[in-house]
C-alpha cells in the first residue's frame, strides 16, 4: 500500500473507534476532535492525512513545526496546528505566531510571556493549561494542587484565552482517575475543552469527556528514528 492509502485506512479505523467510544458514552462523535500527532513524521505523511480529510495536527517542538507547517498552512485552508510539547519561554514568540492552539501552558513565567506576545503580535491562539495530574517530577505541567490558582491567574490577571485543560497521565497508572479529575477541574472553571487521551487510552478519555484526543502511532505508525539534535525537515522522508 502507498503511504497515502495506509494513512487513510488508519484514519478511517481511528475515526470508527472514536465514533464507537462516543456511542458507548452517549455522546455525539462530532464533539470529539482528533489531533493527528505528526512529530518526527515528514510532509508526505501529513499530506496523506490532509488528503483523507484530517485538519488538526499536533507537534511537540516549535522548531520542527516551523520547518514543516508554514507552507502546509498556506496550502490547506482550515489546517489547525496544536503545540502539545513543553514550551520554552524563548520559543513563545514563534509559538504564538505559528500555532493555532498551545496546549502546554504550565507556569506563571510562560503565561506572562505569552500574554506579552499576544499583545505584541495581535494574534491569540487558543490556550490549554497542562496539569501534571500525576505530580511526576520529570513531567511538564502545573502541579495538581496549584492548578486552580494558576487557572484563575491566567484568566483574571493575564486575561489569556484559556479554553481548557490538558493532561498526560502516568504510563503505569489507570488513566481514568486522572481524566475524571481533569474534567472536574475544567467544570469548576467553566472551561469547555479537554485534551486527554492518546493512542493507548483515548477511548477511556472519551468516556470521561475528552473533546480532543491526540493520536500519532495509531495514524502514522511508529515514529521514524531521529538523531539527537536533528530536526526532520520537509525534505526528510
Amino acid at each position: 500500500m502507498s503511504e497515502r492509502s495506509t494513512v487513510a485506512a488508519a484514519l478511517a479505523s481511528v475515526r470508527s473507534r472514536i465514533a464507537l467510544a462516543c456511542t458507548r458514552a452517549g455522546r455525539d462523535p462530532s464533539s470529539v476532535t482528533l489531533v493527528a500527532v505528526s512529530k518526527t513524521h515528514g510532509v508526505p505523511a501529513i499530506e496523506a492525512a490532509l488528503a483523507a480529510g484530517q485538519r488538526h495536527f499536533g507537534e511537540n517542538r516549535v522548531q520542527e513545526a516551523q520547518a514543516k507547517y508554514p507552507a502546509l498552512k498556506a496550502a490547506h485552508r482550515g489546517l489547525r496546528l496544536h503545540l502539545i510539547g513543553p514550551l520554552q519561554t524563548n520559543k513563545a514568540a514563534a509559538a504564538v505566531a505559528l500555532f493555532d492552539v498551545i496546549e502546554t501552558l504550565d507556569r506563571p513565567r510562560l503565561a506572562e510571556v505569552i500574554a506579552r506576545e499576544i499583545a505584541r503580535q495581535k494574534r491569540a491562539p487558543d490556550l490549554l493549561v497542562q496539569v501534571n495530574t500525576g505530580d511526576e517530577p520529570q513531567k511538564a505541567g502545573i502541579p495538581r494542587e496549584e492548578a486552580d490558582e494558576f487557572i484563575h491567574q491566567c484568566l483574571d490577571m493575564w486575561d489569556l484565552p484559556v479554553r481548557g485543560l490538558m493532561c498526560i497521565p502516568p504510563v503505569d497508572e489507570d488513566p481514568a482517575p486522572h481524566f475524571a479529575w481533569l474534567a472536574a477541574c475544567a467544570r469548576r472553571h467553566g472551561l469547555g475543552l479537554l485534551s486527554m487521551g492518546m493512542s493507548a487510552d483515548f477511548e477511556t478519555a472519551i468516556a470521561h469527556g475528552a473533546t480532543h484526543v491526540r493520536l500519532g502511532t495509531a495514524i502514522f505508525g511508529a515514529r521514524p528514528p531521529v538523531e539527537a539534535g536533528q530536526i526532520r525537515s520537509p525534505a526528510a522522508r
